[in-house]
């Protein structure tokens, strides 16, 4: 958006006593003079262009757009086009009496007309514009009216200038320009060509504000051009304005980034960092200091909490987009990027994300407070608290803080050093976990068949004592089989498969859930099935990602992940039990004996006699009375304890989606129920 800048002595005549004229504002000095000096409005431009070059130039045009951004620049441009000698061309010539007339710094022609509708919209102003319209141009070849701020123009007046928009004489064209298009009336936008102008991107800010020091020779700190192009908000004129007003108060050092900063009312990036780092390390104490020094120094608490939500912003696009930078995501020197870097890394983009929440929602409370230093303390207090929020960014921030400190995520960034009281607490919170975990475990875990596939350690530290491979032809004995690796077939798995499912429990609790009701269907040319008793068991095994994880624990275990599919158990029933011949991974819970009596079970004879009336008889009069439920628990205390089954029979394991309250309790706590008393 560079413009033909003028002379030294440009509107220095006429002054008393010789005194020179104060310079133009940048903004008038630099405004583009043709349609290639406009920057950021090439959507708009360029057909403008090319209907200037097919000659194919409409008679009345709306501009519309934010404040700042070339719409009556582009007007003005638009006519210098149409009455230059060369034209209309899209390139005036820039030496002829209506080029000049027409330039940034020229006195203007009589054959083109601005009006500022906000004093001139009424009525009679359009009846006047009206009657003059009909006289024929004095020096050019059209005689145009910018109309601007199009939008004050009351109904009437738009309603006397309509038949003129419609049916305009030759040698008239129309050119509005607003910020508010939708209040031009109807009627008046349907007969004009309209084209929205928009805001400027900060890449093209930063070049023409760059362009424009170079050529002012102004000397200037990398991070003062972000606070500019922050000021502008995408106008150019409004950026122009700053950089003139920090031009007109530097020295000879230039512009500096403290000055920029103070003027302007921003927050210093020192104190958004500390800030940053506070709530990370959910050190409450910097916090509240940081607010008081910024409420003690007189700045606007609203601007502050402003300006902390754009620095968590610029953190949450930093944490996805690592290059976000160099794409032109974020604005920021690149001194500055790699400690932001470590502040997205730090705090997590879980926390990020609802700080931004809780910042951006207290913003629009702050609108009229009359304590906004308490509403901005509380918002503090309610980004260092997650645990006092009982929605679900509460408890991502939450798992995702636990998740960093414990190291369990697959890429968890180191996360702030936490305090002694923290430690302690997470240690006896990791402490029943993992006390909970092995007891499900134990109880879920089948009972091994040989203690070498259960136990891999022991298997590592004895010999093996397995025979020689037997010789092949040539004398040469065939290789044997290497230890590390994924198993040669699917019983291999299965005989490992309780200490997966621990290794996943202890990765991700839910994916261990999720392949609770899954068992090992076959395993062949390096592809896992697992077969699942209902179609919604694999469809959620697969879309919520729980195959990573599992792939994860068997790349850990056998040094390479297999592909991982889900099936459905076939021939399984409404019940959605599984197969006869299916053998399953864990087997069938301990039962108690008044579950038994419901059931029709006897916990005294083998699971495969527990279904016979007798046993049924038997068990519910012993969970009917308090005097044989005690002397069915003396006999349980006095039986010896019978040697597990070699292999459950697969038919036995309870359904999933069948289990009682109970069976989950026997499941997953592998505990046993005594007794249950009636009308208790």
């Amino acid at each position: 958006m560079t413009g033909d800048s003028p002379s030294p002595a440009a509107g220095s005549a006429g002054q008393p006593g010789g005194a020179q004229a104060a310079p133009l504002a940048l903004y008038r000095r630099y405004r583009p003079a043709t349609f290639a000096e406009v920057k950021g409005q090439d959507h708009v431009t360029e057909p403008l262009r090319q209907a200037l070059r097919s000659g194919r130039v409409h008679h009345a045009y709306l501009f519309s757009g934010p404040r700042g951004c070339g719409k009556t620049s582009s007007a003005r441009i638009l006519a210098r086009s149409l009455n230059c000698e060369q034209g209309p061309t899209p390139d005036p010539c820039g030496v002829c009496a209506s080029c000049v007339a027409l330039a940034p710094s020229g006195p203007g022609s009589i054959d083109v007309i601005e009006i500022d509708a906000a004093s001139h919209g009424g009525v009679d102003d359009a009846r006047d514009l009206r009657e003059r319209a009909f006289y024929a141009p004095v020096a050019g070849r059209f005689k145009i009216y910018i109309i601007d701020e199009a939008h004050m123009v009351t109904r009437d007046g738009f309603n006397a200038l309509l038949k003129l928009v419609e049916e305009p004489p030759p040698h008239l064209k129309f050119v509005f320009a607003t910020t508010e298009p939708e209040k031009v009336i109807a009627t008046i936008r349907s007969r004009t060509h309209h084209y929205p102008f928009r805001l400027f991107p900060p890449a093209v800010l930063r070049e023409l504000l760059e362009q424009i020091l170079a050529s002012e020779g102004v000397r200037y700190e990398p991070a003062v051009l972000p606070v500019v192009i922050r000021a502008g908000a995408g106008s150019a004129r409004d950026a122009l304005s700053v950089l003139d007003q920090l031009v007109a108060g530097s020295d000879a050092s230039g512009l500096r980034y403290d000055q920029a900063i103070a003027l302007l009312g921003y927050t210093d990036d020192r104190l958004l960092d500390e800030v940053v780092a506070a709530f990370a390390a959910g050190d409450g104490a910097a916090v509240f200091h940081a607010v008081d020094q910024v409420v003690g120094a007189g700045h606007d608490t609203r601007r502050f909490a402003a300006d902390l939500l754009d620095r968590l912003r610029d953190l949450i696009v930093l944490s996805a987009v690592p290059d976000a930078a160099a794409s032109g995501l974020i604005e920021a020197p690149a001194d500055r990027l790699e400690q932001m870097s470590a502040q997205a890394t730090a705090f997590g983009q879980a926390g990020l994300t609802r700080a931004a929440e809780i910042i951006s929602a207290g913003l629009l409370e702050m609108r009229g407070a009359t304590s906004p230093r308490l509403l901005l303390e509380l918002m503090c207090a309610q980004v260092l608290l997650p645990a006092a929020s009982a929605d679900s960014a509460g408890l991502a921030e939450r798992l995702d803080r636990l998740e960093r400190r414990l190291g369990s995520g697959p890429s968890a960034p180191p996360g702030p050093e936490p305090s002694r009281a923290g430690q302690r607490a997470d240690q006896a919170r990791t402490a029943r976990l993992s006390d909970s975990a092995r007891l499900s475990d134990s109880a879920r875990r089948p009972e091994p068949r040989r203690a070498a596939d259960h136990e891999p350690a022991a298997r590592n530290a004895v010999p093996d004592e397995r025979p020689a491979a037997p010789p092949v032809a040539g004398g040469a004995a065939a290789p044997a089989p290497q230890s590390p690796g994924l198993p040669a077939d699917a019983d291999a798995i299965r005989a490992r498969w309780p200490d997966i499912l621990a290794a996943v429990q202890r990765k991700r609790k839910v994916a261990w859930i999720q392949l609770s009701n899954a068992s090992v269907e076959s395993y062949a040319d390096g592809v896992l099935t697992l077969a699942f008793a209902q179609a919604g068991f694999a469809h959620g095994f697969q879309t919520g990602g729980y195959d990573q994880d599992l792939g994860q624990v068997l790349a850990g275990m056998f040094g390479k992940a297999p592909q991982i599919k889900a099936a459905v158990l076939a021939g399984t029933g409404p019940a959605g039990g599984p197969r006869p011949d299916m053998a399953g991974p864990a087997p069938a819970p301990a039962r108690s004996p008044h579950q038994g009596a419901d059931r029709g079970d006897r916990p005294d004879q083998p699971q495969g006699d527990q279904r016979g009336a007798n046993g049924a008889s038997q068990a519910g009069q012993a969970g009917r009375s308090p005097q044989a439920a005690s002397a069915r628990q003396s006999q349980l205390r006095s039986r010896p304890t019978a040697a597990p089954a070699a292999d459950p029979e697969p038919s036995d394991l309870p359904a999933p989606q069948m289990l009682t309250g109970t069976d989950l309790v026997e499941r997953e706590l592998g505990g046993r129920i005594i007794q249950e008393l009636d009308g208790a």
